[in-house]
C-alpha cells in the first residue's frame, strides 16, 4: 500500500486532487478526510461549538487518525469517521474503509503529525492564492454546510487566515511535490499517477 498525504489551505483543492489522482491511477484506493477527525464536544452548546477554532492543529484527534491509518496499512478494515459541519459534532457512520493499493490522507494539517509523515510515501502540497481559496470556501460553505456569508467571513478573519499564516503555509517545506493551480492540474495529475502506478507495479 502507498500512503499519500495531501496538504494545503482550506479551499485549495485537496479533495479534488485526491479524486483526480485516484481516477488516474485506476487502482483500489481509500481517501481519508482529516476533517472527519475533529474532536467531539457534545457537552457544549451549538454557539460554543461554533466559536471553536476549527483551523488549529489541536482541534484534531491525531491519535485516532494515526490508529486508523496504521490499521489500514496493516491490512485491516476500519469504520469511516464522519463529521456534521452543520451542527459541529461527530456523525455516526456504518461505512467501512477497506485496505487497498493506495491510501490518501487530505487535510489542512495533514503534515502536522510527524508520526504520520514518516509513514507517507509521497507528500503533496497544493499552493493556491489565498483569495482563490476564500472564494472556493465561501461557495462550499454556503452550499454544503448551511453557513451564511457573515459567518464565513467572521471565521475566515478570526481563525482561517491566522492559522494559515501561522501553520499551513509553512507545511510547503515538508512536501515532496508542490502542486499549483489546484486539484484539476491535469498535467501534474498525469505525471503523479504514472509515478505511483510504476511504484505499485
Amino acid at each position: 500500500m502507498l500512503f499519500i498525504g495531501i496538504c494545503g489551505a482550506s479551499g485549495s483543492g485537496k479533495s479534488t486532487l485526491s479524486e483526480e489522482l485516484l481516477r488516474a491511477i485506476g487502482k483500489s484506493s481509500t481517501v481519508i478526510n482529516q476533517d472527519a477527525y475533529y474532536f467531539d464536544y457534545p457537552d457544549l452548546s451549538f454557539e460554543e461549538r461554533a466559536a471553536l477554532n476549527f483551523d488549529e492543529p489541536s482541534i484534531f484527534d491525531h491519535d485516532l487518525l494515526l490508529e486508523d491509518i496504521t490499521q489500514l496499512m496493516a491490512g485491516h478494515s476500519v469504520r469511516r469517521k464522519a463529521y456534521d459541519f452543520t451542527r459541529h459534532v461527530r456523525a455516526h457512520s456504518e461505512e467501512m474503509m477497506v485496505p487497498g493499493d493506495v491510501l490518501i490522507l487530505e487535510g489542512i494539517h495533514a503534515f502536522y503529525d510527524e508520526r504520520l509523515c514518516e509513514k507517507m510515501f509521497l507528500k503533496l502540497f497544493i499552493n493556491v492564492e489565498p483569495d482563490i481559496c476564500l472564494l472556493r470556501r465561501i461557495n462550499r460553505d454556503l452550499k454544503e454546510r448551511a453557513r451564511s456569508i457573515d459567518s464565513v467571513t467572521r471565521q475566515y478573519l478570526a481563525t482561517v487566515k491566522p492559522m494559515y499564516d501561522k501553520y499551513i503555509r509553512n507545511y510547503i517545506h515538508q512536501a515532496d511535490v508542490i502542486v499549483t493551480r489546484g486539484g484539476k492540474n491535469a498535467r501534474v495529475v498525469e505525471i503523479l499517477a504514472g509515478y505511483l502506478r510504476d511504484a505499485l507495479d
